[in-house]
């Protein structure tokens, strides 16, 4: 009895297992879920991780002057999403600006809607954006002297409908991202 009863919950369990993509890393009890509280561009309300809930969300830290990653990686994120088919409809995004004095509430809506309408700019306080990058572990510096320079971590955070973390999307700037195997694994979340 007690080995039937374990091969069931095996096989169970085997069920619910998926292996993720080369480029997506599991961050399953290593990373906090979802909070924030920021500005969104669009609307010029206050949101919190809460208004989120409900849906997968996907986070990104960048900047509208960014010239190659920032784009790539939203580039890539719509060609993901019109790989899932209807489990689409269940994912947001959130672009999180690090260089608020450059990406006004106009110029930061008018970026994140050249990538798809289910993307929203999010900017906050320097302490709001501070807690998020800490909350994250993100890395972003600008610098204003000599040159006006930014630089990001590029990792995009996935986090379920209840707004636990699931992975992190490493790479989405590059030549030949695997599209297929990201979509596979943001639809594996989107079902769950």
């Amino acid at each position: 009895m007690f080995r039937r009863f374990l091969f069931l919950a095996l096989f169970a369990l085997a069920g619910c297992h998926h292996d993720l993509s080369a480029q997506d890393v599991s961050v399953r009890g290593l990373v906090p879920p979802l909070d924030f509280t920021m500005t969104d561009v669009a609307t010029g309300k206050i949101v919190t991780g809460e208004d989120f809930k409900g849906a997968v969300t996907l986070l990104y830290f960048g900047y509208t002057n960014c010239p190659d990653v920032c784009p790539a990686t939203l580039y890539n994120l719509d060609r993901i999403q019109k790989r899932m088919g209807p489990e689409a409809a269940k994912i947001k995004i959130i672009f999180a600006t690090v260089d608020p004095d450059r990406d006004t509430p106009t110029a930061l809506t008018q970026y994140v809607s050249l990538f798809g309408t289910n993307i929203t700019g999010l900017r906050g306080t320097a302490d709001q954006l501070f807690e998020l990058a800490r909350r994250y572990r993100v890395v972003f510096s600008v610098s204003k002297t000599p040159e006006y320079t930014v630089t990001h971590s590029a990792a995009v955070y996935v986090f379920n409908a209840q707004g636990k973390p699931e992975f992190i999307i490493a790479g989405l700037d590059q030549a030949k991202p695997d599209l297929d195997g990201i979509a596979s694994d943001l639809k594996y979340v989107a079902q769950e």
